[in-house]
């Protein structure tokens, strides 16, 4: 199990508290404790107190969750998703934080490692976070600064999957295409949610919510509304170049059928001469004359240009 515990006293020193210590601390302005990476039962010990409503308990220890914010009498339960601090090829792409703020305390608790976590540790450290407000706040702002490079790569893909299209390589580019629309969709499962939850903390009728925690929460649910549309619009574009690529491919069987079926025509009435005569028969024509082999290849080859300039005149050699 990890986890800290952060005092900011009246006079705005930080401390953080020895593992193992008791949390209740008299006078704290501001009270962070966080639990990372425990069990379900140390989770449960570490969180089961008397002022934690029930509900707010089992969202805590609840081990598949969804980004939500829920107003708790003059407290808030707050859920949220960002990258995780170390990728994990069999999880998914965004680690769920879930913080219980209530006066001047903040209890968070997550399953896997945060990025987002050891960002506002260090802020809250150096003194930029005084108060419950500006701690869901550094959150907010710290999970969409995070978020906004890894959705602008995935644009920068598809704008290389549609040059590679354009210049004709499009051998691999399916797999990558759908490669791209899977992250899409992983992405934007967490991302409208995620707007939609901090857009409802800016609302937030609570005494620790300061005006300017308000505008910094709308501005990280403004850069997740912009995420989401450009995950919609990385979607469709997926979705475009899969069937561009599609018709492509199916232009090209297309081709090479017509190919192979022109080859075969003109070859069709040269294996009848051949055949016909190749009989083990008596009376083929001019058997025993020198020149008679040489008289049937060129005869072959004018049947065979006189084919493939009909096939010229029908304009089929050219599609």
């Amino acid at each position: 199990m990890i986890g800290f515990v952060l005092v900011r006293s009246g006079d705005n020193v930080v401390r953080e508290l020895a593992e193992g210590k008791d949390v209740a601390v008299d006078g704290a302005a501001l009270l962070w404790e966080h639990i990372e990476q425990a069990s379900d039962a140390d989770i449960s010990l570490k969180i089961q107190r008397t002022d934690i409503p029930a509900v707010v308990f089992a969202a805590l220890v609840a081990s598949e969750t969804r980004p939500r914010c829920d107003q708790i009498e003059d407290g808030a339960l707050i859920n949220l998703r960002g990258p995780a601090a170390l990728p994990a090829p069999d999880g998914d792409r965004l680690v769920s934080i879930r913080a219980w703020v209530h006066g001047d305390r903040v209890i968070s608790v997550s399953r896997r490692g945060l990025a987002a976590t050891s960002q506002v540790a260090t802020a809250m450290k150096a003194g930029a976070i005084s108060d419950c407000g500006d701690l869901v706040a550094a959150f907010s702002q710290s999970i969409s600064n995070g978020l906004d490079p890894q959705v602008a790569s995935l644009g920068d893909d598809v704008d290389d999957c549609e040059s590679e299209l354009e210049a004709g390589n499009i051998y691999q580019l399916r797999r990558r295409i759908a490669t791209i629309r899977s992250q899409a969709i992983a992405f934007r499962r967490f991302i409208a949610p995620n707007r939609d939850a901090l857009l409802t903390l800016a609302g937030l009728r609570v005494d620790w919510l300061a005006d300017d925690d308000r505008l910094h929460i709308r501005e990280a649910a403004d850069r997740f509304s912009r995420m989401a549309e450009e995950l919609e619009a990385i979607r469709e574009r997926a979705a475009l170049l899969h069937e561009q690529l599609t018709d492509l491919r199916a232009e090209l069987v297309d081709q090479r059928s017509l190919m192979i079926a022109i080859v075969a025509f003109i070859f069709l009435p040269l294996t009848f001469i051949t055949g016909l005569l190749g009989m083990n028969v008596q009376g083929i024509p001019f058997a025993n004359q020198p020149w008679a082999f040489w008289g049937v290849v060129a005869f072959c080859n004018v049947v065979g240009l006189i084919v493939l300039g009909w096939f010229g005149m029908r304009h089929w050699l050219g599609r």
